[in-house]
């Protein structure tokens, strides 16, 4: 298919960027619609010119001096049409330009040469030492460059695989880790998501089996979208968008479609508490049109997140439609894995259907959902149950009961274990107080309220 115009990658870059959309995500889309090479696609998404692009690459090479590439707008060209294959060197400085890994720009996941390449690489290398003898014909000396080539990539596909035991140690500790983020307060969980994140990095700077990589990939995507989302919780916004943008990047690297939209829907919780609510709706359908309509846990998620965000926007219409496309996908999967940061349940479920009714002033039947999801709720868990009483709250503030409203949130807020009182549970309890008719903002329930929220964590 013939390429289209620069124009068009323009238009989607706008609305990509209008979107929320990261530069990889409009790559990604330029890539598919316009029929242009990964590599070209990623300088569109960018709106740079090829002289630019390349200047911008070029300024990264003198740290490796003679072997810097020499990079200028023709041959960047050539690298984005297909005509040449740029060197290991070349690819790593593009990477490095683009923030993104070699596979997301049309090379080998390793950076390296196809594997023809590395074995004439290696052939003059071992020649020198393994035909040292006196006689040998060029035909002899060909031979043992060959062989010992061939051991020497033996050696390294041996030394980079990763055991099937190793990989299973790493399954079970990202499954803990999943099960105690359920309860465990964002602060003390980063610490332990950041050590196992390390050790998967460890094996996955190695060249590995594809199979291995995969799982590498996929692993990796589960631990960044948790650091992600600890870090939003702790009120660290610029930190979880990029490791966000780092889940979506390992997610799609894995090519698991379940994960590639688990991650796109989870990260939609970013700017639906803190803005552009136009971009969680947009995360949220994406993850939902990656699930193409199958049945699955993370197909109801993501219609239950595009729920929620889009009755805050407004668009009750358009919010009463993914709710009930969520429960029609919810009651068609089931409730599963209920300990689990990475499951769906129900009480989930209803925290999300509860969003929903709240934003659109269903009040009635907004607080008969959340009496049944706190019903659901164990002993130990995390803030949800939390933010569940607070849209009670919000409920009573349009119900025209604002002192009882701020009654609840200081009471619920007060109850909050130190630790769990993070910046994303005070944004929830300053809703309520949005949620009150100007008139009695000031009033003193508002006024006691204001001050709970200012109180210093460990304070009551």
């Amino acid at each position: 298919m013939k390429p289209h115009a620069p124009s068009c990658a323009k238009r989607l870059r706008l609305q990509g960027d209008a979107a929320g959309q990261t530069a990889l995500e409009i790559a990604q889309i330029i890539h598919e619609h316009c029929s242009v090479s990964q590599l070209r696609a990623h300088r569109l998404a960018r709106g740079l010119t090829q002289k630019e692009a390349a200047e911008g690459v070029r300024s990264l090479g003198p740290r490796l001096g003679e072997h810097a590439p020499k990079a200028d707008a023709i041959r960047l060209g050539h690298w984005e049409s297909g005509r040449h294959h740029p060197r290991p060197q070349a690819i790593a400085l593009l990477c490095e330009f683009y923030e993104c890994g070699p596979g997301e720009l049309g090379f080998e996941a390793t950076g390296a040469p196809p594997r023809a390449a590395l074995t004439n690489d290696l052939v003059p290398m071992v020649a020198s030492r393994a035909v040292q003898g006196h006689g040998a014909t060029e035909s002899d000396r060909l031979a043992a460059s060959v062989d010992a080539a061939r051991r020497a990539v033996d050696r390294t596909l041996a030394a980079a695989t990763v055991s099937s035991g190793q990989l299973d140690l790493l399954d079970e500790q990202v499954l803990w880790a999943r099960q105690q983020y359920v309860y465990t307060p964002p602060g003390p969980m980063l610490t332990v998501l950041l050590r196992h994140l390390g050790d998967i990095e460890n094996l996955a700077a190695d060249r590995q089996p594809a199979a291995v990589q995969v799982r590498l990939s996929e692993l990796t995507a589960m631990l960044a979208t948790l650091i992600a989302d600890a870090l939003m919780k702790l009120g660290e916004l610029d930190r979880s968008q990029a490791w966000y943008g780092t889940a979506r990047h390992a997610a799609d690297d894995s090519g698991n479609t379940e994960l590639r939209a688990r991650v796109r829907a989870q990260a939609a919780m970013l700017p639906f508490y803190y803005g552009p609510l136009s971009a969680a709706v947009a995360l949220a359908r994406d993850a939902r049109m990656i699930c193409r309509g199958r049945p699955t846990a993370t197909g109801a998620f993501a219609a239950a997140a595009e729920a929620r965000a889009l009755a805050k926007l407004g668009d009750s219409k358009g919010a009463e439609a993914a709710l009930r496309y969520a429960a029609g996908m919810f009651d068609q999967v089931g409730s599963h894995g209920e300990d689990d940061a990475f499951s769906f349940p129900e009480r989930r479920f209803l925290l999300y259907r509860s969003g929903t009714l709240t934003a659109l002033g269903r009040t009635v039947e907004a607080r008969k959902v959340q009496a049944q999801a706190l019903a659901l709720y164990p002993a130990e868990t995390g803030i949800d149950p939390t933010l569940l009483s607070l849209e009670a709250a919000i409920c009573l503030a349009r119900e025209h009961s604002p002192a009882e409203a701020c009654e609840l949130a200081g009471s619920v807020f007060l109850r909050v274990v130190p630790a769990h009182r993070t910046p994303i549970v005070e944004e929830r309890a300053r809703d309520v107080i949005h949620a009150l008719p100007a008139a009695v903002r000031g009033s003193r329930a508002a006024r006691e309220l204001r001050e709970i929220l200012e109180l210093p964590p460990g304070q009551t």
